[in-house]
């Protein structure tokens, strides 16, 4: 199977010059977590949610985005891409062909081929057990900065029993996030003298106003974004059924439980398609 048997063809992309809100916007109303970025439709980036959050007050695509982005031909095979993606830590990429924009693939893609290879191996190697969850209560602006410190994509909501009642994505906080535009002001003097209080220096103050914008998100509680309709999965779960939920539920990474329904791990696509390798 060929990139070009998977890929997603009607790709919309970003152009620079241009503006962060620009990104944010095609994100929210495609729900997608990445964009290629272009100039004349040839690639010069990709900018993700990832690079938003990290920089929530930089406005311009320019400086945001990662330039000269890993990039795979349309008749490379899946198992080159998975390979790519591995190596990379990456989750998606451009599709070029002759330094044209053609497509974009991603490791979702790729998990949705394997949910129909009946792959029968069990999930237990590919668990991560040693994760960041967080509480249903905890505010959502907190779970954003947890999950940047922790450098997670997703993680886990737990009651107040530990039982695994949810999950909170990237995505999650992307469509929960919203654009705040302040006001600043800065005072400048002219004054020789360093003496803050002597009449030369408050005479030769000027105040310079300038406006910031930052993504903002709400201090709600976590389990008013977080995603809640899904299926748990257990350490026997077979590989391509892991990848059927996960294409059913569209998701990332489910929970793995034990049979009490606390929680062991979590399953990351990510880690799913090293079984083509």
């Amino acid at each position: 199977m060929n990139v070009e048997d998977v890929m997603t063809r009607d790709v919309v992309f970003a152009e620079v010059p241009g503006s962060r809100d620009t990104a944010l916007k095609i994100m929210k109303e495609k729900g997608i977590t990445s964009v290629p970025v272009v100039k004349n439709r040839m690639l010069v980036g990709i900018i993700t949610r990832g690079d938003i959050f990290r920089n929530p007050e930089e406005d311009q695509i320019a400086l945001l985005m990662t330039r000269q982005p890993v990039f795979i031909s349309p008749t490379a095979t899946i198992k080159d891409a998975a390979r790519i993606f591995i190596e990379n830590a990456i989750r998606r990429m451009p599709v070029v062909d002759d330094s044209q924009l053609v497509g974009f693939i991603t490791v979702t893609d790729i998990v949705s081929a394997i949910a129909d290879m009946d792959i029968k191996t069990p999930i237990d190697d590919y668990i991560i057990r040693e994760i960041v969850a967080v509480w249903e209560m905890t505010p959502v602006n907190v779970v954003g900065e947890i999950m940047k410190l922790a450098n997670a994509d997703a993680s886990p909501v737990l009651d107040s029993t530990n039982r695994v009642v949810g999950i909170v994505t990237e995505s999650a906080l992307l469509k929960a996030s919203k654009i705040e535009d302040t006001i600043e002001k800065a005072d400048l003097s002219a004054g020789s003298d360093e003496d803050a209080w002597t009449w030369e220096a408050v005479r030769d103050t000027m105040s310079l106003y300038y406006g910031v914008s930052r993504v903002e998100l709400p201090n709600a509680p976590v389990k008013d974004i977080m995603m809640a309709d899904y299926e748990s999965l257990y350490h026997k779960t077979g590989i391509s059924e892991c990848a059927r939920q996960m294409r059913r539920f569209d998701v990332e990474l489910l929970p793995a439980v034990t049979a009490d329904e606390k929680l062991e791990g979590i399953i990351k696509d990510s880690d799913l398609v090293r079984v083509l390798l």
